[in-house]
C-alpha cells in the first residue's frame, strides 16, 4: 500500500467529507472553498483516475438529470483501503507535527 501525495490527500478528504455527493466539480469546489488553491477540473479528474487506479477510489454513474442537461455525473466513494491510506497519511503528519503547533500557527 503506497501513501498519497499531498493533492491526492485532499481529493480523498473532499471525497470523504461530500459523501454521496462527491464528483469532479463538487470536489474541486470542496478543496477550494477549504484550501488556498485555485484548481483546474483537468487536475481533479487526472487525480481521481490515479486514485480510482490505486483502488483507493470507487466511482459509479448516477443517472442523467435535467439540471445537467441529460448528462451523468461519476460519482466517487473511498475504498477500504483508501480509507486506510487516508487514516495512515493523516495520522503520520499529526505525529509530525507533534510539538510545533506554535512555529507553525497551528490553531
Amino acid at each position: 500500500m503506497g501513501y498519497p501525495g499531498e493533492f491526492e490527500l485532499l481529493v480523498l478528504l473532499s471525497v470523504m467529507r461530500l459523501r454521496n455527493g462527491a464528483y469532479g466539480v463538487t470536489i474541486r469546489e470542496e478543496v477550494e472553498r477549504e484550501t488556498s488553491r485555485i484548481l483546474t477540473l483537468g487536475a481533479v479528474y487526472k487525480t481521481l483516475g490515479r486514485l480510482e487506479g490505486k483502488g483507493y477510489l470507487d466511482a459509479s454513474v448516477a443517472p442523467p438529470t435535467r439540471t445537467r442537461g441529460g448528462r451523468r455525473k461519476k460519482l466517487y466513494t473511498l475504498t477500504p483501503t483508501g480509507l486506510e491510506t487516508t487514516r495512515r497519511s493523516l495520522a503520520d503528519l499529526k505525529r509530525m507535527t507533534e510539538g510545533l503547533a506554535a512555529e507553525l500557527k497551528l490553531s
